[in-house]
């Protein structure tokens, strides 16, 4: 009974320091869109391995059997494994250097001015 009444003490202390918490912040927000973007990237890789993995284990198959006179059906036609190459997160601009930018007149046009 003392453990429930303990546990119970605990999760309103808990729902209580999570209702505190501080909207994220934008570096924050960049952190968490990079490791998705990581998280994504890692779930390719691990399909292009595990595919070229099958394509190992299936030549061995073909091979051996083949060598021992046994009857194989022919293989099926399987699109290429495709590398997903290494990973490369390019950060987003950032909405305030690209409006500034924007509005700042191009150098050309300031140089035409007398």
């Amino acid at each position: 009974m003392k453990s429930l009444i303990i546990l119970a003490a605990a999760s309103l202390l808990a729902t209580a320091a999570l209702a505190k918490l501080p909207p994220p912040t934008d570096e924050a927000k960049a952190k968490a869109a990079e490791a998705a973007a990581k998280t994504a990237w890692s779930g390719k890789v691990d399909a292009w391995q595990l595919c070229k993995s099958q394509d190992r284990v299936a030549a061995y198959y073909y091979k051996t059997a083949k060598a021992e006179g046994k009857p194989t059906a022919a293989a099926a036609e399987m699109p290429a494994c495709v590398d997903p190459g290494p990973f490369v997160y390019p950060p987003p601009a950032a909405p305030g250097v690209a409006a500034a930018a924007a509005a700042a007149p191009a150098p050309a046009q300031a140089a035409k001015k007398p």
